[in-house]
């Protein structure tokens, strides 16, 4: 927090303006601006463009940088699609072969995010630590996802971040028809693809 401060107090002083002059709102809004992280995904349908929430699940977003920054996620695809629930993607090649991945991670779901239409959370199996790579966009209010308890049934699904532009590419996506294939329901009958996803330039 004082390192933030100091920048700021820094970028103030770069730019002209006395310390004295900046209003706590103006402080606050500076500091909250310093802590986001954007990346940009860019789709076969459109971009979908999402802030991370890097001060309430920092684990997560770290894990999910990690992956954005070695370039996992490109030319995987939304293989799960249920309108009115979610859009999950991740972990699948267009073949529809499963992406090996880093170990698993700490939920966070904890952290008091819910999982309201437009965010973004990690996908897992009945384990509540066992997110790795694959994540959802909400395109409702699910809030029977969100922590409730200590329990594996409780534990809830963490949101890291949510869309800010390309909600419209959100829904076109969770419009598509779907079907079965290779053992696996709800799979879009045409592939949307996650061409790339990359941190936004600053």
């Amino acid at each position: 927090m004082k390192t933030q401060l100091f920048r700021i107090a820094l970028a103030l002083f770069i730019c002209g303006t006395p310390l004295g002059f900046a209003t706590p709102e103006e402080l606050k809004t500076m500091e909250n601006k310093a802590e986001k992280e954007v990346v940009i995904m860019a789709t076969s349908l459109g971009e979908i463009k999402l802030e991370l929430f890097s001060k309430e699940a920092p684990l997560t977003v770290k894990n999910f940088l990690d992956y954005v920054e070695s370039e996992f996620y490109d030319h995987t695809i939304f293989h799960r699609v249920i309108d009115g629930f979610m859009i999950q993607g991740g972990g699948f090649t267009k073949e529809f072969q499963q992406k090996p991945t880093k170990a698993p991670i700490k939920n966070e779901a904890g952290n008091n995010l819910s999982n309201k239409r437009g965010t973004i959370a990690m996908a897992r199996t009945s384990e509540p630590n066992s997110a790795t790579a694959q994540f959802f966009i909400n395109v409702a209010d699910n809030h029977f996802l969100d922590h409730r308890g200590e329990t594996p049934r409780d534990f809830g699904y963490c949101v890291f971040g949510q869309v800010i532009s390309g909600m419209n590419v959100v829904d076109q996506i969770r419009q598509v028809k779907t079907g079965s294939y290779a053992g696996h329901s709800d799979v879009p009958k045409e592939t949307v693809e996650i061409i790339s996803v990359r941190k936004e330039s600053k």
